[in-house]
């Protein structure tokens, strides 16, 4: 079945194909781009690359690092991206070392001078952990959280901690109780969240590659909003030790790249288990850079036998129209390199919204109560034990965070529990159960990853449940623990470059190769589309 309608306006143009070459679909801007940028090439690997520049000896960890962080510090205080920056010494001395090892021919790990950002929900114990909160500022852990060391552990270099929505609650890092993170497409556009702070720093290459997290598509709506690659494993694929709770059951930590290679190359970095959490999997790991196959080693129809579930409820009304276009000519080169395609209908998806704020709020609720001046978090004094705690609480936590946890905690108080609790627990696995049933038959279901492209800077902030909405697409993959992909697809009109669009591929679950390696053919097969935003294009061309 063909997606591509002939009454909608397409997004994107395919090229006209042959037996004997890669199919390959053209991206259609919406507004002037630079001519240097016309037919860009496809974005490559910037680990790969790093790494081959550094062990061939054609530039220094030293110069790479100095080369980001100058455009960090340029173009820091239009963007916000970070709350902390390591200084510069830090960052150049880790630089030198590795240097020093490659000068004396002594072995390097697989992200050996890659620059990092880590959101600052994640625990760095040389940096602050603040979770975008007063209540946890100047914070700074006693550890690193499982990921952060892995990824030290791999030779990378952490530039920094990037910011987010107070506590991971919010889907515009505009909650974050510090500032504002603008999107490098448009600086007067959010960059979606609560990851919003990562997608940017990736997005205006400030940092290689970036860590997230997502409970209920922190890291899937904001990679769309921004342009770049982002990945939500398998619940359990990667230990969430050292990750600030917001919902245990539906928390990740999740993957941001400028290509499906550095993010597939990143999550095998942070993978495996970890007995510091036994909620992580044991699974074989699989060697995910092995399905980074170059365009011109392709076959024709190389996801030939693929078949592909389009969401049926995903491309309905509440859908901006450029977007579902986007995604529908995106599915349309996807068979034109073999996949077939057909609709696959999920009665229960519109109820993962409603099911997803009831537990989101009532695991909250639960992991917040820590934060009482005593155990954790800044305390403000008082005369009793109560006022303590109520006045640490009342000023450290924001509004959005404050809301959440009453919903959470009237959800579960008695009288109330059944009614809303057990009943989401009981639509969770109405959900899991439809995904497994469309997985059986399909080996990859795609969506939209966000019902419309970024929007205006304070647009919905006093409008929670039109927020809430904006999660519609990314809450069922959560409640199902299943893994997921956003990538760019193309361009809507907007801004002064265009607004990126991306759409979702859903796998089962620890099946994260199968993603990895149909969105690298879908990358390197999008010609025509530089997914570097206006404010570093000229430099970063």
């Amino acid at each position: 079945m063909k997606m591509l309608s002939s009454a909608q306006t397409p997004r994107l143009l395919r090229s006209p194909t042959t037996t004997t070459t890669t199919t390959t679909l053209k991206c259609l801007h919406t507004s002037p781009i630079p001519t240097s940028a016309a037919t860009p090439a496809p974005p490559p690997s910037q680990i790969l690359t790093t790494r081959k520049s550094l062990l061939s000896r054609q530039t220094s960890a030293v110069d790479l690092a100095k080369s980001f962080l100058h455009r960090l510090r340029r173009s820091e205080p239009q963007l916000s991206s970070f709350l902390y920056v390591s200084p510069d010494e830090t960052v150049l001395k880790q630089a030198e070392d590795l240097d020093r090892k490659i000068k004396n021919n002594e072995a390097v790990g697989p992200l050996a001078g890659v620059l990092v950002g880590v959101k600052d929900n994640i625990c760095t114990h040389d940096m602050p952990s603040t979770a975008g909160s007063k209540l946890l500022e100047n914070y700074r852990p006693p550890y690193d959280a499982t990921a952060v060391r892995k990824l030290r552990e791999s030779g990378a270099i952490v530039v920094g901690k990037t910011n987010l929505d107070e506590f991971g609650m919010g889907s515009t890092t505009e909650g974050s109780a510090y500032q504002v993170t603008a999107n490098p497409w448009d600086l007067t556009r959010v960059p979606g969240g609560s990851s919003g702070g990562s997608a940017a720093a990736v997005s205006a290459r400030q940092c290689m590659v970036a860590l997230g997290s997502d409970t209920g598509g922190s890291v899937r709506q904001p990679a769309s909003f921004c342009g770049v690659v982002g990945l939500k494993p398998t619940y359990g694929r990667v230990s969430r030790y050292g990750l600030v709770a917001y919902a245990s059951s539906l928390d990740v930590i999740g993957c941001f790249g400028s290509s499906v290679a550095d993010a597939g190359i990143l999550l095998q970095a942070i993978s495996g288990h970890d007995k510091f959490d036994a909620t992580s999997s044991k699974q074989e790991i699989f060697d995910y850079a092995s399905q980074f196959i170059p365009i011109d080693d392709m076959e024709s129809k190389p996801l030939q036998g693929l078949k592909v579930g389009v969401i049926r409820e995903t491309l309905e009304d509440g859908v901006d129209s450029e977007v579902i276009s986007s995604v529908r000519n995106a599915v349309s080169h996807l068979e034109d390199l073999g996949c077939t395609a057909s609709e696959v209908s999920l009665p229960s998806f519109s109820l993962g919204l409603p099911a997803y704020y009831i537990l989101a709020s009532c695991e909250s609720s639960s992991n917040l109560s820590r934060y009482d001046g005593v155990r954790y978090g800044n305390q403000v004094f008082g005369d009793e034990l109560g006022s303590l705690y109520g006045d640490s609480r009342a000023q450290g936590f924001g509004s959005e965070v404050k809301m959440r946890i009453l919903m959470g905690t009237y959800a579960l108080s008695a009288g109330y529990y059944d009614a809303y609790y057990k009943r989401a627990q009981q639509v969770r696995t109405i959900i899991r159960k439809s995904f497994k049933d469309a997985l059986d038959k399909y080996d990859i279901l795609i969506s939209p990853a966000a019902p419309s492209v970024a929007y205006k800077i304070g647009e919905k902030k006093n409008d929670p449940l039109a927020m809430y909405a904006g999660d519609i697409m990314t809450v069922n993959v959560n409640l199902a623990g299943l893994p997921a992909l956003v990538l760019p697809c193309g361009f809507v009109e907007g801004g002064p470059a265009g607004l990126p669009v991306g759409f979702q591929m859903i796998g089962a679950a620890f099946n994260e190769e199968k993603l990895l390696k149909i969105g690298h053919i879908f990358e390197q097969t999008l010609q025509g589309c530089s997914f570097i935003p206006p404010l570093v294009a000229d430099e970063a061309t």
